[in-house]
């Protein structure tokens, strides 16, 4: 039976943990090791994940903390170096603000990645509780710099219930074979957050790797709940790692034409900003022009 390593970081996200503990709780395959990886670690986050383990039983979890705020990337990382080392067969990347319903989420993805050898699988994914989609597949628009979501914002329907190969998808819960990261690497720790995500699957897509979506596979997700979709923090990280993963990525007139698309789309932005916000998109984008682009 396949061992899977479900990663997952933590960043201020106590109200999130039950529903999730619950839903890793529910699963029928129990051949798993959670890590979770904590960014924000406090004695009341103990106290949660103690009182989610009562009532919400795991097979095997290992807790890191990670002495600070090190990070999406990293902390992801982290915990992919330790299902690794615990030679996990295959990986799940999960967010914690999700929430799964169907008991036989596991088995299924692991039944596609041996039966059919699929190593990179995603579900579909709701808003939380809605019928909404966020997200039923993608494709990777190089040209603007941008991973694109099919059907978000939609009200699900037959078009969305097709299975098929994407070149994009977030790792909002992603699972992949091992292989995949001895291939493609790690995440790259720079990006620290938004764009890390974006940054492996094409990089791992580079690398002849395809993304198999299953749309009979479904969860929900609480989106951006632990730093907000126009938060401060928001605009500087998104904004500085788009130009630091147009000008890491892309060569010749495809570099320029995605530098070019991002910062005359920002003009809107900044004009609906306020101070605060206007400074952050300004310190971003000039920080994403001075970080030195590394190949992995």
């Amino acid at each position: 039976m396949a061992k899977i390593g479900l990663v997952t970081v933590l960043y201020k996200c106590d109200e999130v943990l039950p529903d999730f503990f619950k839903s890793i709780s529910i699963q029928t395959h129990k051949d798993y090791i959670l890590y979770l990886i904590d960014n924000s670690a406090s004695e009341a986050t103990d106290q949660v994940i103690t009182r989610c383990l009562e009532q919400y039983p795991v097979t095997a979890f290992k807790y890191v903390n990670t002495g600070g705020n090190i990070g999406v990337a990293a902390g992801n990382n982290a915990g992919i170096k330790l299902s690794l080392e615990d030679q996990c067969d295959h990986i799940i990347l999960l967010n914690n603000d999700i929430e799964i319903e169907q008991n036989y989420m596991f088995s299924q993805l692991l039944s596609l990645a041996d039966q059919k050898g699929e190593a990179i699988i995603v579900p579909k994914i709701y808003y939380y509780g809605e019928q909404k989609l966020w997200m039923a597949g993608g494709y990777m628009d190089e040209w603007r710099a941008l991973g694109v979501h099919y059907g978000m914002n939609q009200q699900d329907g037959p078009a969305f219930n097709v299975a098929k190969y994407c070149t994009y998808a977030p790792t909002c819960f992603m699972l992949l074979k091992k292989e995949v990261f001895e291939q493609t690497g790690l995440m790259d720790e720079r990006y620290f957050a938004y764009y890390d995500d974006t940054d492996f699957v094409l990089r791992a897509t580079r690398k002849g790797y395809r993304i198999y979506y299953d749309p009979t596979l479904v969860l929900h997700h609480k989106v951006s709940s632990s730093t907000g979709t126009n938060s401060p923090f928001y605009v500087y990280y998104s904004n500085r790692n788009k130009i630091y993963f147009i000008r890491k990525n892309f060569r010749g007139f495809r570099r320029y034409f995605g530098l070019s698309y991002t910062l005359l789309s920002r003009v809107a932005f900044w004009l609906g900003f306020d101070k605060v916000r206007k400074q952050k998109l300004v310190q971003g984008l000039r920080e994403g022009f001075r970080m030195n682009p590394e190949k992995n």
